[in-house]
């Protein structure tokens, strides 16, 4: 649900990013209460069309016995042609309101005994910032390696907050940072982490077997290199939760099913309230719910945040692509409603699942 919050402050990052703050209202405090790695919507109107972009809460989880969070802070890295990124660095300012949705995502680091390690890459320190921040901070049994790729030193988010929990905690936080495109006098020599790198670079880092979770975030192509590499290591599925921040290029939608293409029947559960509604030709089954419930969930489209998670009731439907299911979902039958073209004459979906 989005409620319209106002900005508290626009704070400069790096020359190309800015952190927004929200000021929540006392009355919305308890809906906005989130779990270390989750994201909100905001959404705002130009020209009549309604923009929606999906960004990680960068902020350590406020204490679960108190009313929810004061604030909201999200980091913002200036997209090239990013309608909103754009907009958020050289327009919005303290006083402006937008609609922000409530705190979703479930690539959440829950606060546990146990060895955890991360690798990131960019933008992709931000969830993974509000997770080791909980981390350390709520659970004194545990430790954390964070392995982080930038580009240089100068676009490194959240620099001085990272550094402030290795000074914290330096007995418990191990921090491994990476320089594609500039050299640095200590930790790893410049370059990306592809697999192969990652592959020699873990074991050489931390006993690999004994990490009780793995967290990745990032765009694209470090996910699947740090991926991969702990498959090759012999990490179990189970341990490894991920997270895309940007995919290059959308792979091109195959044409549906003739039998399909067009005049079939959805079905959908949202808020406890069911309707069905015939689709049109090529519609996903959210554009066909939108198209008769406004209030249906989605915030990037893309097959990336997972905001419209929603359970395969009735019927076949394919997804053109999954970066935001983990396969224990998909094989529980979850799909992103974003990326599901029916199948068969009749698909019944369940956003309350």
């Amino acid at each position: 649900m989005f409620h319209p919050l106002r900005v508290a402050e626009v704070s400069p990052l790096t020359d190309d990013a800015v952190t927004i703050a929200f000021d929540v209202p006392e009355e919305l405090r308890g809906a906005y209460r989130y779990a270390p790695g989750q994201h909100i919507a905001i959404r705002r109107r130009v020209d009549g069309a309604e923009i929606r972009r999906t960004y990680s809460l960068c902020d350590p989880v406020p204490a679960a016995s108190g009313p929810g969070p004061r604030r909201l802070r999200v980091g913002v890295r200036l997209v090239e042609a990013g309608e909103f990124s754009t907009y958020a660095l050289k327009e919005l300012a303290a006083g402006d309101v937008l609609d922000v949705m409530t705190p979703a995502g479930r690539f959440v680091l829950e606060p546990r005994p146990g060895r955890f390690a991360a690798i990131v890459g960019g933008s992709g320190i931000t969830p993974v910032l509000s997770q080791l921040a909980t981390l350390l901070a709520r659970e004194p049994a545990a430790t954390c390696c964070l392995i982080r790729s930038d580009r240089t030193a100068a676009s490194t988010m959240f620099l001085d907050e990272v550094a402030e929990l290795k000074d914290r905690w330096p007995d418990r936080f191990q921090l491994v940072p990476a320089l594609s495109r500039e050299e640095q006098q200590t930790g790893l020599p410049s370059g990306r982490l592809d697999a192969g790198r990652l592959r020699a670079l873990l074991p050489a880092l931390l006993p690999v077997a004994e990490v009780d979770g793995w967290y990745l975030c990032g765009p694209l192509g470090l996910v699947g290199a740090a991926e991969r590499a702990l498959r090759d290591l012999g990490v179990p599925r189970s341990r490894v939760h991920q997270e895309i921040f940007h995919v290059d290029e959308a792979p091109g939608r195959a044409p549906a099913p003739a039998a399909t293409a067009g005049g079939g029947t959805v079905r959908a559960r949202l808020d406890g309230r069911a309707g069905s509604w015939r689709s049109a030709a090529g519609e996903t089954v959210l554009e066909t719910v939108l198209r008769n419930r406004s209030d249906a969930p989605f915030a990037c489209k893309g097959g990336v945040c997972g905001t419209c998670r929603a359970r395969l009731v009735t019927g076949e439907v394919r997804m053109d692509r999954n970066y935001a299911l983990e396969p224990e979902e998909t094989e529980a039958g979850y799909v992103l409603a974003c990326q599901s073209h029916p199948l068969t004459p009749e698909v019944e979906v369940d956003f309350d699942a």
